[in-house]
Formats: structure tokens, sequence, C-alpha cells
């Protein structure tokens, strides 16, 4: 078997505006000038709520000679644009179950690229020919990786893009909690430039969740790049009494340092690497002792074949590997692959994770606390033709 093309597809079409409605934004790294700061979110109106919008994807499809295709997607238009012009000659004509030897070869053509988009191309063209290998096994990609390990994978909501106002957060806290969810993680508004009152209006949003949840319930919290490490040591200290399960990504990736000195003075684990790259990023956050939890995107991080080593890597460590939630299933597949001492949990963000698996005939939700694990051969996307109303072949 040989891959004959790679088809960059964008598709078309309508979803409800109820699905993805968003509230509010979180803190981020812009957020340290003025400018960027004063930017609010419009909530949705009751009309906006009852209205579709439109909505586009891009896919891509590996083609075989054998006709077995590997799909994968969403994809940022910039993961799509290397693909199509960087990666494309390294894999046409390349046998598609030879993973080990594509990655490899894609992760060496190009100096520059370990990390960022091109880093990220390569996820999603390894997450594609895995599916290609699934399909050609007759088997979940879960099972070829060893597993399963459980019948069904425990999620945490994500709540981003909720509203942080206190009666919508008690509500929304317990109506996660009546939903089987034993964990929520959510995301902090206010940074440095929002001085003492962003730390008490951060801290209003702890003591609200705790209050209303009670202390058997798992809390996370998201600072999303957008601290310092004095703003997030303080808050690490004022949040160690409510007992949060970690903090997340308080400071910018690459300051590994900054990461642990906030472990070692805030007592409560640190959770990142959402925005990490390949086993040797995470090998330079583990030993610098820098985080509790590595929170590794299949999506980006080199795929799924990656994913398995980084997996390993931690587990040598003693550290969970939880996974960003760009996508779902992905992540599903490791998760389920994996003990669940080094793998407990799948993030499902609530609002973006519905939106994202928008024109899959199949998708993989929460019910009860619970996500099932996929039963098709291979990662389990198929184009839902009814949701498409027109697409186009991508070329740059």
């Amino acid at each position: 078997m040989k891959i004959c093309d790679i088809r960059l597809v964008r598709v078309h079409g309508h979803i409800p505006r109820a699905l993805y409605a968003t509230e509010e934004r979180q803190v981020g790294a812009l957020d340290l000038f003025p400018e960027y700061r004063a930017r609010t979110v419009r909530p949705p109106s009751a009309a906006d709520l009852q209205s579709s919008d439109t909505i586009d994807a891009i896919y891509v499809h590996v083609d075989t000679d054998e006709g077995l295709t590997g799909i994968f997607g969403p994809l940022f238009e910039d993961q799509a644009y290397q693909i199509d012009r960087r990666l494309r000659p390294h894999l046409l004509g390349q046998d598609p179950i030879a993973v080990e030897h594509i990655w490899d070869v894609l992760a060496r053509h190009d100096r520059h690229g370990r990390k960022g988009y091109m880093m990220m191309a390569i996820s999603a063209v390894d997450i594609a020919l895995w599916d290609i290998r699934g399909q050609a096994a007759g088997m979940p990609i879960y099972r070829l990786l060893g597993g399963p390990t459980r019948d069904a994978v425990p999620a945490y909501v994500s709540t981003l893009g909720h509203s942080l106002e206190p009666e919508k957060v008690r509500e929304r806290a317990l109506h996660f909690c009546a939903l089987g969810y034993k964990a929520q993680k959510w995301f902090f508004r206010y940074g440095p430039g929002d001085g003492r009152e962003g730390i008490e209006r951060n801290m209003e949003l702890v003591h609200t969740l705790r209050e209303t949840v009670g202390e058997h319930i798992d809390l996370m919290f998201d600072a999303w790049l957008g601290w310092d490490v004095p703003f997030s040591i303080e808050m690490g200290r004022r949040m160690a009494p409510y007992h949060p399960r970690w903090l997340e990504e308080p400071v910018q990736p690459d300051r590994i340092e900054s990461y642990a000195r906030i472990r070692r003075e805030t007592g409560i684990p640190i959770a990142g690497g959402e925005h990490e790259y390949t086993r040797w990023g995470f090998k330079v956050l583990l030993d610098a002792d820098g985080v509790d939890v590595l929170q590794a995107d299949p999506d980006w991080t080199g795929g799924i074949s990656e994913m398995v080593k980084i997996c390993a890597l931690a587990s040598a460590y003693d550290k969970q590997v939880i996974p960003h939630g760009h996508s779902v299933l992905p992540a599903l597949h490791i998760i389920a692959s994996q003990s669940p001492a080094v793998c407990p949990l799948l993030e499902y963000l609530v609002i973006h994770n519905q939106a994202k698996q928008w024109f899959h005939q199949e998708t993989f939700m929460p019910e009860n606390g619970l996500v099932r694990l996929p039963t098709k051969p291979g990662l389990g996307i198929e184009i839902d033709p009814a949701k498409v109303e027109r697409q186009e072949e991508l070329h740059w």
C-alpha cells in the first residue's frame, strides 16, 4: 500500500448559534497591554441563540492506492498550508503503515520545524496515518496501541467561554455536577494589569465555586499564559486553602524555571504543556520539575506517535498526562490505551468540542461524566454529507 494523494478539503455549513455561544473571554498574554485588556465579549441575545451561523472546517485526507483514506481535522489554515506546500513531497509514494519512518522524515526535513505550525502539521498527518493503520487492521486505534484499559474514559468539563458572573457560575457549576462530572475547570479573566482588583475578582470565582460544589468535586483553574511570576505566586498562595487540583499555564510556556518557582512557592499543583512540542520539549519541563500534570495536545505536539512516547516519558517521572482538549478523538484513543495512573482524564470543552465535531457523523460527548470508546476501525471521523453545503479542495 502506498500514499497516492494528499487532499486538504474545506467543508462549509451552518450550525445553531446556541451550540457555541461565548459569554466571556479568559485572560491572555496580550492583556499586558491596555488596549487588549479592554477587549470584551458581547454575550449572545435570546435572538442570537435562536439563529444559526456559518461554519467551515478543514480536513486532511491521505489517500492510498488500495482505497483506504485517513482523515483528520478540523485543522488551522496554517497547518493545512504546511501540509500542502511542505510535507506533501515527503509523503507521496510512502507506505502509510510505516508511521515511525514517516514521522522521522517529516521531523528532520526542516531544521526550523521542531515547534509551531510545522509540528502541528506533522501531528495532523500522523493522526491521519494512524486512521489508515486502524482501518487496515480492522480495529480502533486504541486497540493497536495496546488498549483498552477501561470501558469508558472519565471526562472533566472545561468551561471556556462561560460567564463568570457569580450567579451564573453557581448555576452552571451545579448543572455540571448534575451531569455527572467529578471535575470542572474554569478560566480566570484577570491578570497583573488589573492590579489588586483583579486578584480579588479571580478569588471571587475560586470562592464561589468551592462554596457551590463542596469538597468532593475537583476544581482546576486556567490562567492561559496571562500572568507573571509575582501575580501567580500570590494567586497560588491565596488559592491553596481551596484545594485546587491544579493551576494551569500561569506564565509563558518557555519560562520553564518560572513554572518551577511558582510550583515551589505556592505549594499547589501546576499544569502545563498545551503549547509544548515533542518528547524533547517535555523532557526539559520534567527535568526542571516544573509541572505536576502534562497537557500535551496530540493535535499539536507530534501526533499519536509522539504522544505515546510522551506518556512513557511521563510515567518514568511519575507524572500524569491529561491531554489538552483541542479535539476529542485523538486524545480519547490515547487515554484509552494508557494506564489510568498515567492518563486518568479527558478534557471536554463543553462549548468548543461540540462545534469541532459538527461535521462528523458520530460525535463523542460525555454521558454521566464518561465518554464511550469508539468502535469503528481507525480514528472514527466520517464526514456527514447532510451537514456539508459545499466544499472545495485547497491548494497554495
